[in-house]
């Protein structure tokens, strides 16, 4: 047993690795897809992440933000050192509101797409100075009037809290040779691609010694999702062989994931793909009716009728044989009865019609010697009639006289439909009928519920453990 599982066990465990390290590759993916559209995220949250991948994706602080920031740190700096009304600090109060109607006039947002933070910057600064001019709100802010009046403490904890951190968000990313903006994710995903396409090159070699008659390319399309991982771009599809992969190496389970995708699929094209086949065989029915190969071929004598017969058997004149003989040996003799009184009631309805007869049913006993008479006419002539019929069918010359009356009927009928009014009429005809077929059936087809059709599908596919009771209920019945 040991030897059977080991196998078994190694492959699951390799299969895992695998998977994780998909996983793995996968989440590095989806936070360098999300890095740009999130970072100021990052930067509030987690500003060591930014810290290293800042680089990867070739961005930098944008200098005149970074310019505005280490001013108001050098003005922190200066105020502690001389306090507000020192001649070093009026300096930086000028070089602020410089800067600042700098940043309004320039925008240094717009590189990275942030405009809309400026204008929260702007609208921010208004509200707290109460001024519609963020340009004079600014020049209110940096003034040693106001921030004596107001507090320096409250005033410059209000901006460290509300502006600086929104200022710090802006950033510059370079752009390379190519013209492109600088991307070095591919370093990081690199090792995992050639990790991929090893891994897909060695079960490719696998499969294809399990299956030789395949091509190479069948082989590595036999494990199609696994092509994704080795794309370079539209990296957020490894998503699908990430799925996969931990589905099948049992860390997830996808299953009612992926019966309610096939359940879609079928949903979407089960219809389309039913009228598509029922359109197309009544067109094709069609088509040999309208060229006469339909009619051709039922004209033409039976022994050159283009026509492949695997059992050297007569298969329509085998079923009506039996057909008949089940009519003759076990239905007819069962609802003898039944013929019976039919006929006896027409025999006396037949006798009461008669004048003579009613003036006769006046006597005594002649209504009883009547029903006597019908009973015995009734009996006579079921018994002759299915005494003929059973001797018709075994006497070998009533069999030739019959086969001579079908080919002769046969015969006749094909001579009357060659009349070419008559078969342009029964071509003209079964067109049309199948035109109707195609209308009124492929719209009951539209209309029919494809989801009812697949839940009943489904039900019949489920596996049902029967019960004691069913399962004896179907042996009695088998044994009947």
């Amino acid at each position: 047993m040991q030897k059977f599982k080991l196998p078994k066990l190694r492959n699951l465990w390799f299969e895992r690795l695998m998977a994780i390290i998909a996983t793995l590759n996968l989440v590095l993916v989806l936070i360098d897809l999300s890095y740009v559209p999130w970072r100021d995220f990052y930067l509030k949250r987690l500003p060591q992440i930014t810290k290293i991948y800042d680089p990867i994706k070739g961005i930098e602080p944008h200098r005149d933000t970074k310019k505005y920031l280490e001013t108001v740190a050098a003005l922190e700096t200066q105020v502690t050192e001389t306090g507000l009304k020192s001649p070093e600090t009026q300096i930086k109060f000028e070089e602020l509101r410089r800067l600042s109607n700098e940043m309004i006039d320039s925008n240094p947002f717009t590189g990275a797409g942030k405009s809309g933070t400026l204008e929260k910057i702007k609208n921010r600064m208004r509200f707290r100075i109460g001024e519609e001019s963020a340009k004079s709100a600014f020049n209110t802010f940096w003034s040693q009037s106001y921030l004596s009046e107001r507090g320096w403490n409250q005033e410059i904890r209000f901006f460290n809290q509300q502006i600086a951190p929104w200022i710090a968000t802006n950033y510059y990313r370079k752009i390379g040779e190519n013209g492109e903006l600088v991307d070095n994710f591919w370093i990081i995903d690199l090792p995992f691609i050639v990790i991929f396409a090893l891994e897909l090159l060695g079960r490719s070699i696998y499969i294809k010694r399990q299956h030789p008659y395949l091509s190479w390319l069948e082989t590595i399309l036999w494990r199609w999702y696994d092509l994704f991982l080795l794309l370079p771009l539209w990296r957020w599809l490894r998503v699908v062989p990430v799925l996969v992969r931990l589905d099948q190496a049992q860390l997830i389970n996808l299953y009612v994931v992926r019966k309610q995708i096939h359940q879609g699929i079928v949903a979407n094209f089960a219809e389309e793909i039913t009228e598509i086949v029922v359109v197309r065989v009544i067109n094709q029915i069609q088509g040999s009716i309208q060229r006469g190969e339909i009619t051709r071929w039922l004209l033409q004598p039976e022994n050159t009728r283009p026509y492949i017969d695997i059992n050297n058997v007569n298969e329509v004149e085998a079923i009506a044989t039996l057909f008949i003989q089940t009519i003759i040996n076990q239905v007819l003799p069962k609802i003898q009865p039944e013929i019976n009184a039919i006929l006896q009631h027409n025999i006396e309805t037949a006798f009461q019609q008669i004048p003579v007869y009613r003036q006769l049913l006046i006597l005594p006993g002649v209504e009883k010697t009547q029903s006597q008479l019908s009973e015995q006419l009734s009996n006579q002539i079921t018994t002759n009639l299915y005494s003929a019929v059973l001797n018709a069918v075994k006497d070998p010359v009533s069999a030739k006289l019959s086969k001579q009356l079908v080919d002769k009927f046969s015969t006749e009928l094909a001579e009357g439909i060659k009349k070419k009014h008559v078969l342009t009429e029964i071509q003209s005809l079964i067109i049309d009928f199948l035109e109707e077929i195609k209308i009124n059936y492929i719209q009951r087809l539209s209309q029919e519920d494809i989801e009812q059709i697949i839940e009943q599908t489904r039900k019949m596919r489920s596996p049902t453990k029967p019960s004691p009771s069913s399962i004896s209920a179907l042996v009695n019945k088998i044994q009947k």
